[in-house]
């Protein structure tokens, strides 16, 4: 992983059990971390967590972003309605990969009850890891607006 990359993690009340074995993981490998919440599996609207996420990534206090809800798809809908913010939901290591190099993805979207927490840490570590590569992608990356 590179050195010292702040993420910002949230999760809704389906993914809180999730997010804190990824919190662990990240924070033992060197990363610094700002938790949004929730700090418990009591039921929480997955957008107030999103916006948090995404505003530490707009304001620059967090380098990426790591958005958990049941399915994934909520939270990677609500942050993809912030300018500047490209959330990309993961369910496997290259799609990880592929939403770095050719998307630019800043924010990991993890759907809790379709994803193994190997799996999520594996994804976790492919997007953390990929830069994206510019050229061609990057006229797209702008299309987006």
């Amino acid at each position: 992983m590179p050195e010292k990359q702040t993420i910002s993690i949230a999760s809704d009340h389906a993914g809180f059990q999730l997010k804190r074995k990824i919190a662990d993981h990240l924070k033992s490998n060197d990363c610094q971390l700002i938790d949004r919440g929730p700090s418990n599996e009591e039921l929480v609207d997955y957008p107030d967590y999103a916006k948090k996420v995404v505003n530490d990534i707009s304001k620059k206090n967090a380098d990426m972003g790591i958005l958990i809800c049941g399915s994934g798809q909520g939270m990677a809908m609500a942050a993809n309605k912030f300018s500047g913010i490209r959330a990309a939901l993961c369910y496997s290591p290259e799609i990880a990969q592929v939403a770095r190099e050719h998307n630019d993805a800043n924010i990991l979207t993890l759907g809790s009850r379709f994803i193994d927490t190997a799996t999520a840490i594996n994804c976790i570590e492919k997007f953390l890891n990929t830069s994206f590569e510019g050229n061609r992608h990057l006229n797209r990356i702008n299309k987006i607006g």
